[in-house]
Parts: structure tokens; sequence; C-alpha cells
């Protein structure tokens, strides 16, 4: 009886410690596997990205850890947007996304891509808005921009953007960016009024912009807009119209786009709000929205005895020779018209010799001469 007792005992320890053996083994066995997915995690993590070349990635406002990191799976980003998450909030950088487009290197590690977007700075972008431009022309550009959301709530006021480089991030809004151009101009404005010449003959800001419009459109050389500013101001002070072609050009138009051609007779006759043939002093308001230095030039315009100007040569760039009398305008005038005669006259020249050409290569090819395309070829000019 005392064997048995023995025996059963000894049967249950060996029970025992197998069990506990067993539970063990199981222990260790899972804290290798745990040990093996982290090291293999951490490798991972840490390892060299599948893309190939840089990439933008977009972070939008909002995105949660989990989200980012599925994105990224599926953009190529990453390899496993399951360790990309677990490895991030064990670095605890799950809760210090930014929000924003972030330019991400080549073959960056998941470690790379978390860094970027928790410490990176997002990619700026930019409109970029040429003086002169009307505000509906701003709005088209700024509708064109497929980085930017939503819609600009109404067309702003002629005159009221201030023209230059607007920085964003992808994902701002397109009112967002209006409305950063207002502000813009709203300020530059209220200095450049502030430093304007005392004698100058406007009231207030509002017709300095205006005025300043007119300016832009005349011409495009920087150091031009001065002189045509004082041609401006000494009519408003003497009492002459202004008589600016492009005021007209922006009644018939209202900014949406060229006129396309020249103004008609009955344009030039029309009496509206625009036309400054018609009207004495300013249009009823700006014709574009006029950049810094139009604003400058206007608010302390040079001093000089000019009353006139007319274009130089047949192009822009050429810019414009003034007069102080009627009698030497008139003189410009006509040396201008000569130049547009001669400038007519050779592209018409220069259409007729082309049809000659033309004909002279078809009829060529049709009696089989190879080289007839070459005779379609202006010949050059002396010392080519």
């Amino acid at each position: 009886m005392a064997n048995r007792k023995k025996k059963n005992r000894s049967r249950s320890s060996n029970g025992f410690f197998e069990a506990l053996n067993g539970l063990l083994t199981l222990v260790l066995l899972a804290l290798l596997a745990v040990g093996g997915a982290f090291v293999y995690g951490a490798a991972t993590f840490n390892a060299d990205g599948p893309v190939p070349e840089d990439r933008s990635f977009v972070v939008e406002p909002g995105n949660v850890l989990s989200t980012v990191a599925q994105r990224l799976e599926e953009q190529g980003f990453i390899s496993n947007a399951d360790i990309f998450n677990y490895g991030s909030r064990l670095l605890r950088r799950g809760s210090d996304l930014k929000a924003g487009e972030f330019e991400i290197a080549a073959h960056s590690s998941m470690f790379d891509i978390i860094r970027e977007l928790t410490e990176g700075t997002p990619l700026q972008h930019q409109v970029v808005v040429p003086e002169g431009f009307t505000a509906w022309q701003v709005v088209e550009r700024v509708n064109a921009d497929p980085n930017l959301t939503g819609n600009i709530e109404m067309l702003p006021p002629e005159g009221s953007l201030l023209p230059g480089a607007y920085s964003y991030q992808r994902g701002d809004t397109r009112q967002g960016v209006i409305d950063g151009m207002t502000a813009a101009m709203d300020a530059r404005l209220a200095e450049i009024w502030e430093a304007r010449d005392p004698d100058l003959p406007l009231s207030t800001p509002a017709e300095l912009v205006t005025l300043a419009s007119i300016v832009e459109r005349e011409t495009g050389l920087g150091d031009e807009r001065g002189t045509v500013a004082g041609v401006f101001v000494n009519r408003l002070n003497v009492g002459m119209r202004l008589q600016s072609d492009p005021t007209i050009i922006y009644g018939i138009t209202l900014g949406q786009g060229a006129l396309g051609r020249g103004l008609r007779r009955s344009e030039i006759d029309a009496v509206t709000p625009y036309n400054t043939y018609q009207i004495d002093g300013l249009p009823a308001g700006p014709i574009a929205n006029p950049g810094i230095e139009a604003l400058r030039a206007t608010a302390n315009p040079e001093q000089h005895d000019y009353l006139y100007f007319v274009a130089k040569g047949a192009v822009p760039a050429d810019g414009h020779v003034f007069a102080a009398t009627y009698a030497e305008h008139q003189r410009n005038v006509a040396a201008y018209r000569e130049i547009e005669r001669r400038a007519a006259e050779a592209a018409a020249d220069a259409e007729a010799r082309a049809e000659m050409d033309a004909i002279a290569a078809e009829e060529a090819a049709q009696a089989g001469d190879v080289t007839a395309p070459d005779a379609a070829e202006e010949p050059a000019a002396e010392g080519e």
C-alpha cells in the first residue's frame, strides 16, 4: 500500500514537472517568436524603401497614423503598413503628423519617412500673378491650379489684388490665396499712399490704384513708369482728358480676355464710364491690378512738362517717345506711323515671298525634283 502511494506521488511529481517544462518551453518559444518578430520589424522599419526615385506624398488634414500608413503602402512607399504603424507608435511619432505635401527621397526607409512627415517642412507651391493682370485673369489662373482646392466665392473688385508670387501648400483653398493677394494689396497700398507726393491730384488710395492701373497697362518698361505717370498727372493738373486706349478696351471687355483687334471709331466716340477720350478725369475704376512699382511711380511721378507720348517702335519693348507740345507730338506720331507702314510693307512682302516659294516648291515636286522641299526655304540674308 505504501509503495503504491509512493508511485502515485512520483507520477504526480513527474506530471507536474512535465507540464511546467512544457509551459516554459511554450513561453520560451513565444519569447523567441516575439523577439524574432521584433528583430524582423526593426530591420524592415530601418531598411531602404522600395521607391527608386524622389516622389511627393500628401498628408491630408485630419489624417491619423493608420490612414497614412495604409496610403503609404498603397502608393508603394513602404512594404508593410502594420510595421510602419507600430514602429512609429513605439517611437511616439503617431500624433506628430503634419498636414501637407512632403518630398520623400528615393529608397527612404520607414524611419526616414515618419521623420519627414513629422519633422519636415511641407513643399511650397506658387501662384504667379503678372503685373497688369485683371481680376478675371487672376481668378482664371488660380482656378486652373490643380494643387488648390475649393471655389472662389466671387470675382474680386478690380485693382484689389497685388500681383506677385504667392506660396501655398498643396490642398490650400483658392479663396485663401485670393484673400492673401487682397491683404497684400491693402498693406502695400497703405504704405505707398502714406509716402505719396503731397501735390498729387488724387484724393484717395482708390484713385491712386485707378491711375496706377492705367500706367501699368500703358507701359511694361520699369524705367518708363514714372515718366508715363507724370504725363497723366500733368494732364489731370491742367484739366486735359487722359485719352488712354487701354481704358476704352477695358470698358468693352471688362478685363475678360483680350480685345484681339484695333479700336473702332464708334468705340472711341462712345461715352462710357471707362472711355477717357470722352470723360474728364479718371475712369470709373481700375482697369487692372497694378504692381508695386506702378503704384510707387504713380504716387511719386517723374517731374517734367510732357503731356503726350506715343510708341517709339513696332514692339512694346521699344518703349515710347514723349512730347510737351502737340506739334512735337504730331511729329512723333508721324514717325511712328512711318514705322508701322514699313513694318506692314515688310510683312506683306514676306507673305508674298512665302507664297511664291510655296508655289515654286510645289511645281518642283510635281516635276520630280527630289530637292523640292529645300526650294521653299527662304534664301539666307547677306552676311550669313
